[in-house]
C-alpha cells in the first residue's frame, strides 16, 4: 500500500504542455501534483521541437537577409560560410533560458517533479524507475498521460541503418551538410529545407505523394514550392524509396522509383520528416486497461477521458493535433473537466489554427477551399496578391497572396489562407470573429493602422463578392 505522502490529487506521466499546465494550476490552487519526465523538462516543444526549431531557421533569416542586401550595397558583405556551432550555441542558450524558466514555474507552483520512466501498474497507481537509481510507488486521484510522440522511420531496407536525423539530431547539428537529402515533404521538413539551403547546404526533398503539402490547396502548395525552388531546394515528388545505402554524415543514397522510372539520390545526410508515431508503449496502458485505436494512440472522447476513470490523455499520444497551441488547450479541456466547470471545453469543433514558419510564412484557420469543395460547402472567395498589404512593400516582402472563404448563404467566414511574411500575426483577428459568429463585414469594416500586416484585411474581405 502506498505511503500517504506518496498519493497525489493529480500526476502526469510526461511534462509536455498540456500534463505540466495541469499540474501548474491544480497545485496553485492548493491540490498536490507531480510531473513524471524521463527526459526533456518541460516536454518537446521548448527543447527539440517548437521554439528551438524557429531559433535555427531565425539564424537562417537572418543570414539571408545579410546576404540579401548586401548585394544592394546597404550592407558590406560578410565572409563566406557559416558557423554552425555558434548556430546550435545560440539555440542551446534559448533552451537553458527556457529551462530556467521552467523550474521556476515548479517551484512557484509547488508542483512536484519526478525524474524517471512512469508507467502505470494499476488503474490509480504509477511505479517510478527514478533517474538516480531506484524505484518509487504514487498513487494519484487524476492521471494525465502526456508521453508526446517521435519522428517515423519506416521500415524500408537500410533506412534504419543509416542512422538518419530526425528533428532532434538535426537541431544539434554543428556541421554543414554538403548535401541535405530530406525525407518527407510536409511542414517541418519545409522549414528545415529552407533554413538548411539559406545556411548555404544543398538540399533536396523526396516526397512519396505527388505534391508537396498535399493537404493545402493546389495554389497554396504551389506558390510555396516555387519559392523555395527559387532559393535553390529541389523536390523530388512521388517517389517510393525501396532502399537506403551509406550512413547519414558520411554518404547516403536513397534508391527506389518515381512513375515508374528509377530513381536514385546521394546526399552527405539524411533527415527523417515523414510523420510521427505516439509514444504509447512502455507505459503500463494495457495493464491498467487503457484502451489504443488502430494508430497507437490513446483512445480518449472529447472531453480526453480515456476508458479508464480519472485517466487522461492529452497532446500527441493522444491523436491532438501535433501543436503545442493544441496541446495547451488540451489543458483547459482537462482543467475545466477536473474543475467540475458547467459548460467545460471540449475537443468537438474547435479551431485549429497553424502556421508554417518559412519565408514567408503560410498560415491558415478554418475551411480551405479543397475541403469546402469536397464537402459540398458553397462559399464566396476573395484573394489578393501580398503586394496588397501594403506594408509588405516597405519590406521587399511582396511575394505571395491572401484569400478569404465566406459563406454564399450568409456572411460567415468560413476559412482564411495567408502565405506572406509574419502572416501567422494575422490569424487571431479572423480567428476571433469567426469564434463568435461575426460577419465579414467587421474586418472589412474596421479602422485598421496604417502600414500594418492587418490593415491589408480590411482591402481583403471588403473584396467578397455579393450574394447571388
Amino acid at each position: 500500500m502506498s505511503h500517504p505522502s506518496e498519493h497525489y490529487d493529480t500526476i502526469s506521466i510526461g511534462s509536455g504542455e498540456a500534463g505540466k499546465y495541469i499540474c501548474w494550476t491544480r497545485s496553485s490552487a492548493g491540490k498536490k501534483t507531480a510531473t513524471i519526465e524521463e527526459k526533456w523538462y518541460g516536454g518537446s516543444c521548448p527543447n527539440i521541437a517548437c521554439l528551438p526549431s524557429k531559433n535555427i531557421i531565425y539564424s537562417a533569416d537572418v543570414l539571408h537577409t545579410s546576404q540579401k542586401y548586401a548585394s544592394t550595397g546597404l550592407l558590406k558583405a560578410s565572409p563566406a560560410g557559416i558557423d554552425m556551432g555558434l548556430v546550435r550555441e545560440r539555440k542551446r542558450d534559448m533552451v537553458k533560458g527556457l529551462m530556467d524558466m521552467h523550474e521556476g514555474v515548479y517551484e512557484k507552483s509547488g508542483a512536484e517533479m519526478v525524474h524517471g520512466h512512469g508507467k502505470l501498474v494499476g488503474p490509480k497507481t504509477v511505479e517510478v524507475d527514478l533517474k538516480d537509481g531506484g524505484k518509487r510507488i504514487m498513487t494519484a486521484d487524476n492521471i494525465v498521460i502526456c508521453t508526446g510522440s517521435r519522428a517515423r522511420i519506416d521500415d524500408v531496407p537500410g533506412l534504419k541503418e543509416a542512422k538518419p536525423l530526425t528533428h532532434v539530431e538535426f537541431l544539434e547539428l554543428d556541421e554543414l551538410p554538403t548535401h541535405l537529402i530530406i525525407l518527407g515533404g510536409g511542414y517541418s521538413g519545409l522549414e528545415f529545407a529552407q533554413a538548411i539551403r539559406r545556411f548555404g547546404a544543398a538540399v533536396t526533398v523526396v516526397e512519396r505523394n505527388s505534391k508537396i503539402l498535399k493537404a493545402e490547396d493546389e495554389d497554396v502548395s504551389t506558390a510555396l514550392v516555387d519559392i523555395l525552388k527559387e532559393e535553390g531546394v529541389t523536390f523530388s515528388t512521388s517517389v517510393s524509396v525501396t532502399k537506403v545505402v551509406g550512413t547519414s554524415g558520411q554518404s547516403v543514397t536513397l534508391i527506389g522509383k518515381q512513375n515508374g522510372q528509377a530513381f536514385e539520390v546521394t546526399g552527405s545526410h539524411l533527415l527523417v520528416a515523414g510523420g510521427r508515431v505516439p509514444n504509447t508503449e512502455n507505459c503500463g496502458l494495457g495493464v491498467a486497461g487503457v484502451e489504443l485505436t488502430s494508430s497507437g494512440h490513446v483512445k480518449v472522447d472529447e472531453y480526453l477521458r480515456t476508458s479508464v476513470p480519472g485517466i487522461f490523455a492529452v497532446g500527441d499520444c493522444a491523436g491532438s493535433p501535433h501543436f503545442t497551441h493544441v496541446a495547451f488547450d488540451d489543458f483547459r479541456i482537462v482543467r475545466d473537466y477536473l474543475n467540475d466547470n458547467s459548460s467545460p471545453r471540449s475537443t468537438v469543433n474547435r479551431q485549429l489554427p497553424y502556421t508554417l514558419y518559412t519565408d514567408p510564412e503560410l498560415a491558415h484557420v478554418g475551411l480551405s477551399e479543397s475541403a469546402a469543395q469536397k464537402a459540398g460547402i458553397q462559399y464566396r472567395l476573395a484573394k489578393l496578391p501580398m503586394a496588397a498589404f501594403l506594408r509588405t512593400r516597405t519590406m521587399d516582402a511582396t511575394t505571395g497572396f491572401a484569400k478569404a472563404l465566406v459563406s454564399a448563404a450568409d456572411d460567415a467566414i468560413l476559412g482564411f489562407t495567408a502565405l506572406g511574411p509574419r502572416a501567422g500575426e494575422l490569424l487571431p483577428v479572423v480567428q476571433l470573429a469567426m469564434s463568435v459568429g461575426l460577419p465579414y463585414m467587421s474586418l472589412s469594416g474596421l479602422i485598421i493602422t496604417h502600414p500594418t500586416m492587418s490593415e491589408g484585411l480590411v482591402s481583403l474581405f471588403g473584396a467578397i463578392p455579393p450574394k447571388t
